[in-house]
């Protein structure tokens, strides 16, 4: 409760991603692989998460397989009513008209889009799956928190997070081992301020 009030009257909304992936980096379909190691420790992880989300921002792809399965939900903690409630940014060039409740296309420059979404204030925008949605934002270092709930298989195939153009610098917030093989990671954004200062101050400037 009290970090979802801190959140509410922040100058800034936290932009986090959160994903089921493989130990090989995969994030493709985690519907197919993931189930087997359900636990509580993940339900209590992902219902936290959703109440403290005010948003969610979703690739083309992410997008039309939750608009496509999520209407029709239901269960006795309230997941699939906050989550078919709360508002929904999509990001698409293909997307014309989104039948989603409280699904808002974005349009204009992504990442300028995102800095104004981020710069009204409330609680958590939360980005599901959308790989390619996270390397766009990735390079206008848009994104504070990544939530990963890693899996103890290897696939060896499938869209991964990552590639070779990526680049961050993160820093280690939580870990917390599951019971059936789980491992929640959650890294936040480096602060690099400091460095830069030690780095100034190791190296001063010199009159000439």
């Amino acid at each position: 409760m009290l970090k979802e009030e801190s959140q509410s009257m922040s100058a800034q909304r936290t932009l986090a991603a959160t994903l089921f992936m493989s130990l090989d980096g995969v994030v493709e379909s985690p519907e197919k692989w993931s189930f087997p190691f359900w636990s509580d420790e993940t339900q209590e992880f992902k219902l936290a998460e959703v109440r403290a989300t005010g948003a969610l921002l979703l690739g083309r792809v992410t997008y039309e397989g939750f608009a496509a399965a999520w209407p029709s939900r239901k269960d006795t903690d309230g997941f699939a009513d906050r989550f078919n409630n709360i508002p929904k940014f999509v990001a698409s060039k293909t997307l014309r008209t989104l039948e989603w409740n409280n699904s808002h296309l974005i349009k204009g420059d992504l990442a300028t889009e995102v800095s104004k979404l981020k710069q009204q204030g409330g609680q958590d925008i939360v980005i599901h799956g959308s790989p390619t949605l996270i390397r766009s934002l990735l390079e206008h270092n848009l994104i504070d928190e990544y939530r990963l709930l890693v899996y103890p298989l290897v696939l060896g195939h499938g869209k991964r997070l990552f590639d070779e153009a990526s680049q961050a610098k993160l820093k280690l917030a939580e870990s917390e081992a599951f019971s059936k093989g789980v491992v929640k990671l959650v890294y936040k954004q480096a602060d690099t301020t400091h460095e830069s200062k030690t780095r100034q101050s190791d190296n001063p400037r010199r009159d000439r």
